[in-house]
Protein backbone atom coordinates (compact mmCIF):
# COMPACT_ATOMS: atom_id res chain seq x y z
CA UNK A 1 0.00 0.00 0.00
CA UNK A 2 2.41 2.61 0.76
CA UNK A 3 4.57 1.73 -2.36
CA UNK A 4 1.21 2.58 -4.44
CA UNK A 5 0.80 5.56 -2.71
CA UNK A 6 4.21 6.54 -3.20
CA UNK A 7 3.80 6.25 -6.89
CA UNK A 8 0.57 8.45 -7.24
CA UNK A 9 2.48 11.37 -5.13
CA UNK A 10 5.43 11.12 -7.45
CA UNK A 11 3.13 11.26 -10.49
CA UNK A 12 1.17 13.86 -8.92
CA UNK A 13 4.10 16.05 -8.57
CA UNK A 14 5.59 15.69 -11.73
CA UNK A 15 2.45 15.42 -13.90
CA UNK A 16 0.94 17.76 -11.97
CA UNK A 17 -1.33 21.44 -12.90
CA UNK A 18 1.96 23.49 -12.97
CA UNK A 19 3.59 21.34 -15.81
CA UNK A 20 -0.38 21.43 -17.43
CA UNK A 21 -0.34 25.21 -17.03
CA UNK A 22 3.08 25.92 -18.68
CA UNK A 23 5.85 28.12 -17.84
CA UNK A 24 4.71 32.25 -18.43
CA UNK A 25 8.29 33.62 -18.17
CA UNK A 26 8.98 30.92 -21.06
CA UNK A 27 5.71 32.08 -22.56
CA UNK A 28 7.15 35.51 -22.49
CA UNK A 29 9.93 35.08 -23.88
CA UNK A 30 8.50 32.71 -26.87
CA UNK A 31 6.00 35.60 -27.41
CA UNK A 32 8.41 38.45 -27.92
CA UNK A 33 10.14 36.27 -30.84
CA UNK A 34 7.34 34.67 -32.62
CA UNK A 35 3.95 36.85 -31.95
CA UNK A 36 5.36 40.47 -31.39
CA UNK A 37 5.92 41.09 -34.17
CA UNK A 38 2.48 41.36 -35.13
CA UNK A 39 0.83 41.39 -31.69
CA UNK A 40 1.07 44.11 -28.80
CA UNK A 41 0.03 42.29 -25.16
CA UNK A 42 0.52 44.21 -21.67
CA UNK A 43 0.11 48.10 -20.76
CA UNK A 44 -0.41 50.20 -24.22
CA UNK A 45 -1.24 47.59 -25.93
CA UNK A 46 -2.62 48.10 -29.31
CA UNK A 47 -3.66 47.08 -32.69
CA UNK A 48 -1.11 46.73 -35.35
CA UNK A 49 -0.36 44.31 -37.81
CA UNK A 50 -2.09 42.43 -35.84
CA UNK A 51 -4.75 42.75 -32.93
CA UNK A 52 -4.00 43.37 -29.15
CA UNK A 53 -4.36 40.49 -26.92
CA UNK A 54 -5.01 41.33 -23.90
CA UNK A 55 -7.78 39.20 -21.97
CA UNK A 56 -7.99 37.42 -24.88
CA UNK A 57 -9.11 34.46 -22.73
CA UNK A 58 -12.99 34.97 -23.12
CA UNK A 59 -13.12 37.21 -25.78
CA UNK A 60 -15.38 36.65 -29.38
CA UNK A 61 -12.60 36.46 -32.31
CA UNK A 62 -12.43 39.40 -34.44
CA UNK A 63 -14.18 42.08 -31.33
CA UNK A 64 -11.63 45.03 -30.62
CA UNK A 65 -12.35 47.82 -31.54
CA UNK A 66 -8.78 48.68 -32.31
CA UNK A 67 -7.93 46.08 -35.48
CA UNK A 68 -10.00 45.65 -38.73
CA UNK A 69 -10.20 41.88 -38.80
CA UNK A 70 -10.53 39.61 -42.15
CA UNK A 71 -14.71 38.94 -42.11
CA UNK A 72 -13.55 35.35 -41.36
CA UNK A 73 -12.42 36.46 -37.92
CA UNK A 74 -15.72 38.47 -37.38
CA UNK A 75 -17.68 36.01 -38.82
CA UNK A 76 -16.17 33.08 -37.27
CA UNK A 77 -18.23 32.29 -33.98
CA UNK A 78 -15.21 31.87 -32.40
CA UNK A 79 -14.84 32.49 -28.57
CA UNK A 80 -11.21 32.08 -27.36
CA UNK A 81 -11.11 29.29 -24.49
CA UNK A 82 -7.72 28.41 -23.62
CA UNK A 83 -8.11 25.23 -25.69
CA UNK A 84 -9.45 27.02 -28.57
CA UNK A 85 -6.48 29.27 -28.54
CA UNK A 86 -4.48 26.06 -28.52
CA UNK A 87 -5.58 24.84 -31.38
CA UNK A 88 -5.09 28.32 -33.21
CA UNK A 89 -1.44 28.26 -32.16
CA UNK A 90 -0.93 25.29 -33.34
CA UNK A 91 -2.80 25.44 -37.03
CA UNK A 92 -4.41 28.89 -37.39
CA UNK A 93 -6.20 27.72 -40.86
CA UNK A 94 -8.00 25.01 -39.47
CA UNK A 95 -9.48 26.70 -37.04
CA UNK A 96 -10.37 29.13 -38.35
CA UNK A 97 -10.28 29.06 -42.34
CA UNK A 98 -9.68 32.59 -44.09
CA UNK A 99 -7.98 34.11 -41.45
CA UNK A 100 -5.45 36.99 -43.30
CA UNK A 101 -2.60 35.53 -39.59
CA UNK A 102 0.49 34.78 -41.99
CA UNK A 103 1.65 31.96 -39.39
CA UNK A 104 2.25 28.11 -39.87
CA UNK A 105 1.72 27.57 -35.99
CA UNK A 106 4.10 25.43 -33.45
CA UNK A 107 3.58 22.26 -32.96
CA UNK A 108 5.54 21.71 -29.86
CA UNK A 109 2.60 21.29 -27.06
CA UNK A 110 4.83 22.54 -24.34
CA UNK A 111 5.59 25.82 -26.45
CA UNK A 112 2.03 26.13 -26.63
CA UNK A 113 1.14 25.99 -23.13
CA UNK A 114 3.86 28.62 -22.18
CA UNK A 115 2.45 30.82 -24.34
CA UNK A 116 -0.96 30.42 -22.99
CA UNK A 117 0.19 30.69 -19.59
CA UNK A 118 2.03 34.30 -20.63
CA UNK A 119 -1.17 35.29 -22.18
CA UNK A 120 -3.18 34.45 -18.91
CA UNK A 121 -0.87 36.66 -17.08
CA UNK A 122 -2.97 39.94 -19.28
CA UNK A 123 -6.68 38.60 -18.61
CA UNK A 124 -8.29 41.20 -16.39
CA UNK A 125 -8.50 40.32 -12.02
Amino acid sequence: MKYRTLITLALVFTAGPAFAAGDAEAGGKLFTKTCGGCHSIGEGARGGFGPQLNGIIGRPAGTTADYQYSDAMKNSGVVWTRDKLAAYIEAPKKVVSGTRMIFWGISDQEKIDNILAYLETFQPK
